[in-house]
């Protein structure tokens, strides 16, 4: 009978068997981003389903609003080329408008997502100066004063919820859809304003006027500052506003129960000016500014900054593992590697699941606590060793806590997290050195057995 030779030296897979399981882990974790890769398409098509519930309630209510006006519109003629008289426009912008204005905002669902809707009651006022046809070159007697008209810009007719007028110089005036050619204003309403001579050449008084707008709408608000002086105070029951625009307001208060905010811009500050003719062209609307009805940062967002630290959380489970395997000579078999990879995957569908219907950090909360349950229970089935097991439970809440901080730390994301990587590279160099890497492989003798306990 053949007895073994003790100075028989062990197989080259004996020796590196593992080497030979740590690039199986590898391979293992790459494999596990391909889950997580379609976790990152299941959240694209639900925040995809959310917008599309978004844009369906602002179809129905109306969309996002912004208002542009006054302006003055007087027709005049010319001749062309052939001696034959053309009606123009000529455009004239108010020396002064004031803004008043608050928003009822609203939420309105659709299924399970949440839309942001207002109500708003605005009231623009302000004044023209006196009208001087020599400033545009055209003669006093080309202009048609009794056809005059005023027009305001209002980009969805669908949000008007009165009977708009404008009050001129005392006398109301009802409006209607309509705007000058040209395309100037898109869609908005319009009146005649019968001018004479004596109210408009350049020794008139200035025209006082003042417009009550009910406008319903649905994510934001913007205004043009057609105005020399254009001011806009708006008020809100609304805790998180994201003023956007090519202004940001002078003055503005927010607090738990709503903001106010109050702009001022100048006519130094656009690149229009006060009054032209419809041969020039100018985008009066390059200079608009007002405020968007912002919602945190929904859990489709946080969710998917999660899903990116996937790799990070499957990465350090399973290389806490693997050392377990090395410092306590305790053989854990691929699939159950597999096993644990895929409920840590599951963690991020729990996520999107549960945000969907609670808040994001409740939903945070109790995924993590069914995936650590769930892994943690798991681990004491194979390793049955409650140290172990609370090693590696412990290391999922610290995992999963840092995930949570950087979530919630936006704007100090790279630093936390890089600062949060260089503390796990440092704790995982100084446990690596504990391993004695030259007994790995081959035969244990008593006294490593004794050193390694």
């Amino acid at each position: 009978m053949n007895t073994p030779n003790a100075n028989e030296q062990p197989s080259f897979l004996k020796r590196n068997a593992y080497a030979i399981k740590a690039i199986i882990i590898g391979i293992l974790v790459l494999v596990l981003l391909i889950p997580t890769a379609m976790i990152m398409g299941l959240i694209s098509e639900r925040e995809h389903r959310q917008n599309e519930a978004t844009a369906e309630v602002s179809h129905i209510w109306a969309n996002d609003q912004v208002i542009t006006g006054p302006v003055l519109v007087v027709p005049y003629t010319t001749l062309n080329e052939k001696k034959e008289e053309v009606i123009n426009q000529a455009f004239f912008l108010p020396e002064k408008l004031s803004v008043n204005g608050q928003l009822l905002p609203e939420l309105r669902h659709r299924g399970i997502y949440d839309v942001a809707v207002y109500s708003s009651r605005l009231q623009l006022s302000g004044s023209f100066a006196p009208i001087d046809p020599a400033v545009l070159n055209i003669p006093a007697g080309s202009l048609n004063w009794s056809n005059a008209y005023l027009a305001v810009g209002i980009t969805d007719m669908r949000g008007i919820s009165n009977q708009v007028q404008v009050v001129w110089n005392g006398q109301p005036y009802i409006c209607n859809p309509g705007t000058p050619p040209g395309g100037l204003l898109g869609s908005g309403v319009q009146t005649r304003i019968p001018l004479s001579g004596a109210a408009t050449d350049s020794t008139g008084a200035n025209a006082s006027f003042s417009i009550n707008l009910d406008l319903k709408g649905s994510g934001r608000i913007y205004f043009s500052p057609v105005g020399k002086t254009t001011q806009v105070s708006l008020s809100a029951a609304w805790p998180s506003p994201s003023f956007e625009g090519a202004f940001l307001p002078a003055q503005h208060a927010e607090n738990d129960k709503g903001f106010t905010a109050s702009w001022q811009v100048l006519h130094l500050n656009r690149s229009f000016p006060q009054s032209w003719t419809a041969g020039d062209k100018y985008n009066i609307n390059n200079a608009d500014f007002g405020v968007k009805l912002f919602m945190p940062v929904d859990g489709y967002a946080k969710s998917m900054r999660a899903v990116k630290y996937a790799i990070l959380i499957i990465g350090l489970t399973f290389l806490v593992i693997y050392f377990i395997e090395l410092l306590r000579h305790h053989n854990v078999h691929p699939l159950q590697y597999i096993l644990i990879g895929v409920a840590l995957c599951i963690f991020y569908t729990l996520l999107i699941a549960l945000a969907e219907q609670l808040n994001f950090n409740l939903a945070y909360l109790i995924a993590t606590v069914l995936t650590i349950g769930l892994v943690t229970a798991y681990a004491a089935s194979v390793f049955r060793r409650a140290g172990t097991t609370l090693a590696v439970c412990g290391t999922l809440l610290t995992l999963y806590g840092f995930m949570y901080v950087i979530i919630q730390s936006e704007d100090q994301a790279l630093l936390m997290g890089s600062l949060g990587l260089f503390i796990i590279l440092a704790i995982v160099m100084f446990f690596s050195h504990k391993i004695r890497w030259d007994t790995l492989g081959g035969n244990i003798t008593a006294d490593d057995k004794a050193v390694d306990a």
